[in-house]
């Protein structure tokens, strides 16, 4: 018994060791490393500081504004942005709290963003007319945001967008599951206190394979080690969700605005499909489901084009060959604008 009761003090040294140890090199950490730099400018908008990328000539095209989805930021447009600036202006940028956009102590409704959004474009010097492009969330944002400034907004892009009625047709029930809404607020925490920054240093793990350049990456690790907003402001987003869809549902019908409706054609990998079929449910039933409400979004408009992507959620827009074949279509699109501009 003697010896068990050793082993087990011993066991509650070390533990305590290694967590002071880990506690003092996370401190370390918050102290001696820089804040990531923000690609962009931070325009002040009523006190809150977001962050936006203006890139490309002002010309007689539509100004294109990139607005993305709950988990993406500014550099997940890299490629779109890139192939768009040589012909048009490209606007990219954060949402209050996300990547390098400050958190706003206003209250939030859905109309919230797009009459933000709209400030920070005034502010910045940029003029309607607009294409409003939005992947996955940022579907509805820039719904919601044609149905408050229909006068400025000529034409939409979808991006694998997510549909208002998602959660009440697909299985999953939220932005994010339940099960992941406590490792969300456990890397806040660990990223707060520099221990995911240790990690992320030792680890030294910057790339990953879905076709952006590596500073891109490096940028979202030391930004994501740096702060644990990042991972608190995805939980304020599902919070938020069901809100912004219900919003963005009102506004139904767009008539013959032009609309351009781009579909993954992997909406799961392995891994994701086992999970669903354990819990009982068929992943290929929900690619279907997804597949007929990108449908449903083409039908919003009396002229709308639907393309389908060979890619993922989220290499729709990462890889460069499917940006590629996007930005075709919208600068095809902003010079058939141009010329019906009265």
């Amino acid at each position: 018994m003697k010896i068990i009761l050793k082993i087990l003090k011993w066991i509650g040294k070390f533990l305590a060791g290694l967590i002071i140890f880990l506690l003092v090199l996370g401190a370390c950490y918050r102290l001696f490393s820089s804040k990531p730099i923000p690609p962009g400018k931070l325009v002040d908008v009523n006190g809150t500081k977001l962050h936006i990328i203006a890139e490309g000539e002002k010309n007689d095209l539509p100004t294109i504004v990139l607005e993305s989805g709950a988990g993406g930021n500014t550099d997940m447009f890299h490629w779109l942005s890139e192939g768009l600036k040589k012909n048009m202006r490209v606007i990219r940028y954060d949402r209050e709290g996300k990547w390098f956009s400050e958190s706003s102590k206003d209250s939030v409704t859905p109309e919230f963003y797009a009459q933000q959004l709209h400030e920070l474009l005034e502010k910045s010097g940029e003029k309607p007319p607009y294409i409003f492009v939005g992947h996955s969330m940022g579907g509805p944002y820039v719904r919601i945001f044609r149905d408050l400034y229909p006068n400025e907004v000529k034409g939409l892009v979808f991006l694998d967008s997510s549909h208002p009625e998602q959660w009440k047709r697909l299985e999953q029930k939220a932005l994010i599951p339940k099960e992941q809404i406590k490792l969300f607020k456990l890397a806040s925490i660990l990223a707060d206190m520099g221990i995911l920054g240790i990690y992320n240093k030792i680890n030294n793990s910057s790339s990953m394979d879905d076709g952006l350049p590596k500073d891109c990456h490096i940028r979202s690790r030391d930004l994501t080690s740096y702060s644990g907003k990042v991972y608190s402001r995805n939980i304020k987003e599902n919070d938020i969700n069901d809100a912004i869809l219900f919003r963005a549902g009102q506004a139904s019908s767009l008539n013959s605005l032009p609309i351009l409706v781009f579909t993954a054609t992997e909406q799961y990998n392995e891994p994701q499909k086992e999970r669903y079929r354990k819990k009982g449910i068929d992943p290929d039933k929900q690619v279907l489901l997804w597949f007929k409400m990108q449908k449903e979004l083409k039908e919003l408009s009396t002229n709308g084009k639907q393309f389908i992507i060979n890619g993922t959620h989220g290499t729709i827009i990462t890889k460069k060959e499917n940006a590629e074949i996007i930005n075709k279509e919208i600068l095809a699109m902003s010079k058939k604008i141009k010329q019906e501009k009265p």
